[in-house]
């Protein structure tokens, strides 16, 4: 090796180390093998109080599919989705407070001033509980940050 091969290398170096793969952009929308929320009807939180297991009438929205119990709830989603899609894509809303990811289950839910909030497990719904205002704000200010 001469002395310009080897010149070249070690100046190359401190570039190769710095180089990182591009690392891929977490969905805007939490799913499981392309459904959001694990297949609740988000529109069934508004009308029956609670998680409502979705069937095979869907609505594809920000790259997810929606499932809904019936088509009525279908077309209210699909006429105004920003009204029920949860905040936060579905993740997690105090995971988003504190600045990162996590799935959701359907039985953690709020809906707090007309959106609904889901969360990782009941303690993480327990810990939102205590101060929905202040975690939305740190939740905000953390979205879409947080997606990669």
């Amino acid at each position: 090796m001469n002395r310009r091969r080897f010149s070249a290398l070690v100046l190359a170096t401190p570039a190769l180390w710095l180089a990182r793969p591009a690392l891929a952009r977490e969905p805007e929308i939490y799913q499981n093998g392309g459904i959001a929320i694990d297949g609740s009807d988000p529109v069934g939180y508004f009308t029956t109080g609670g998680p409502v297991p979705g069937d095979d009438v869907t609505v594809d929205y920000k790259g997810a599919t929606w499932r809904f119990a019936e088509q009525a709830s279908a077309d209210a989603f699909a006429a105004n989705p920003t009204a029920y899609a949860p905040a936060f894509g579905g993740y997690c809303a105090f995971a988003a407070s504190r600045g990162y990811l996590a799935p959701t289950i359907p039985e953690a839910w709020t809906i707090h001033e007309g959106t609904l909030y889901l969360n990782a497990n009941l303690r993480a719904r327990e810990l939102w509980l205590e101060d929905i205002p202040g975690n939305i704000a740190k939740g905000e200010a953390n979205w879409p940050g947080i997606l990669g």
